[in-house]
């Protein structure tokens, strides 16, 4: 019957701590391969979980109840445009509450001088705008004033974001910009719109001032609806045949939100993908623990005998390579994780985003590396306690 080892946990540690000691370099470089495995997993899934998190705050701060009406497709091809009456007929849905549209108004460039060739426009559209448009799209101002019934008939407009930002126009008092060789008053510039870009990159101008000295034809390009957010399903449903009765085909109803919800899915699966990349690295950590604690083994063959001929058992040997492996894979494991964090902490703040990081994940990240520790260090602790007192001392 084999003695019962007796050796205390105090002098298991201080043991793991003294082979680590003895060799300084061989243990960084076997921590480092766990800490680049931990930091990426910690890393990516803070990162993630700091993006979901800025995107369900945005998705919450917009709301989920705004449907587009846009014309769809013609069988056969051919123009397909929104009748200039759908806006009334939506706004008559008695579970709307807002509803505002918008009109392409074609064939002619924003510029900030006359002097600047109309090629070089930079792509910036114009567009007829309801009164009641910010208010559908949950816009804000960063600037002046939005339109008005009051103004719809004067040439003014109300830059989008990019807009503004390309025509180098900060704020709206006394700018003016040319469309159809005519000067147009900044009346306002809007924030940034998430769920209608296209209002971004565009010059906004009241329907009558479009229609009387633009041309516009009076047909909206797109409508923008705010539904009851408990009937949102019940509004999508019948918004193509109210606009078109004979031709609800023709009539593409879409909710923005829906673009951001993927963005989030699609985010997730990527996520997933660098996890796994993060564990094959910790994978092939592992194995590198396993070779130096083999070559340990091999290397302090003569120690092994000493301590075994002074009476040390084979659990007591084991104990102290396995609690060296275990030391290791801390060590590397607690680096990974504050690596982790503080790049979750810096790609937050660089974003504006929320720092997102679950306590949970550092101790998962934590017990993940102790437990490769403890399988990759399993066999050379086993082998270690196996060799014969003896044959270490004859090797010395």
């Amino acid at each position: 019957m084999s003695p019962r080892s007796h050796l205390a946990r105090s002098d298991a540690l201080a043991l793991g701590f003294l082979g680590l000691r003895m060799r300084r370099v061989r243990t960084i470089l076997s921590a480092l391969g766990i800490a680049i495995g931990i930091a990426s997993i910690v890393g990516v899934m803070g990162i993630s979980s700091s993006s979901r998190a800025d995107l369900l705050a945005q998705l919450d701060r917009l709301g989920t109840n705004l449907l587009t009406v846009a014309p769809g497709d013609k069988f056969g091809g051919g123009d397909v445009s929104l009748s200039p009456d759908a806006m009334g007929m939506i706004g008559r849905i008695p579970i709307v509450d807002v509803v505002a549209a918008t009109g392409t108004v074609s064939g002619f460039t924003v510029r900030r001088s006359p002097f600047i060739p109309v090629f070089q426009g930079g792509g910036i559209g114009v567009r007829a705008a309801d009164p009641a448009l910010l208010a559908a799209v949950d816009g804000h101002l960063a600037s002046g004033r939005f339109l008005n019934a009051a103004v719809a008939g004067y040439p003014v407009a109300v830059l989008g974001a990019t807009a503004a930002a390309h025509l180098g126009i900060a704020t709206a008092g006394g700018a003016q910009v040319w469309i159809a060789d005519r000067p147009f008053v900044v009346l306002g510039i809007l924030d940034a719109v998430p769920l209608a870009p296209d209002i971004d990159r565009s010059a906004l101008v009241g329907w009558s001032v479009a229609a009387g000295q633009l041309g516009f034809d009076g047909h909206p390009t797109t409508i923008y609806v705010r539904a009851d957010k408990e009937r949102v399903a019940t509004v999508h449903a019948i918004l193509a045949r109210t606009v078109d009765p004979q031709h609800p085909d023709r009539v593409l109803v879409s909710r923005p939100s829906d673009a951001l919800a993927a963005r989030a899915a699609a985010n997730d699966a990527f996520t997933y993908l660098l996890i796994a990349l993060g564990l094959v690295a910790l994978l092939v950590a592992g194995v590198g623990i396993v070779n130096v604690m083999l070559i340990a083994v091999l290397e302090r063959r003569t120690e092994i005998g000493l301590r075994r001929a002074l009476g040390a058992t084979r659990p007591h040997i084991a104990v102290q390579f396995l609690g060296e492996a275990l030391l290791l894979s801390a060590i590397g494991g607690a680096a990974g994780c504050t690596f982790g964090a503080l790049l979750t902490a810096v790609v937050a703040v660089v974003n504006g985003w929320r720092v997102e990081l679950p306590p949970w994940l550092l101790l998962v990240g934590l017990g993940a590396a102790m437990l490769v520790g403890a399988v990759s260090g399993a066999y050379p602790a086993a082998r270690a306690s196996r060799l014969p007192p003896m044959d270490a001392l004859r090797s010395a």
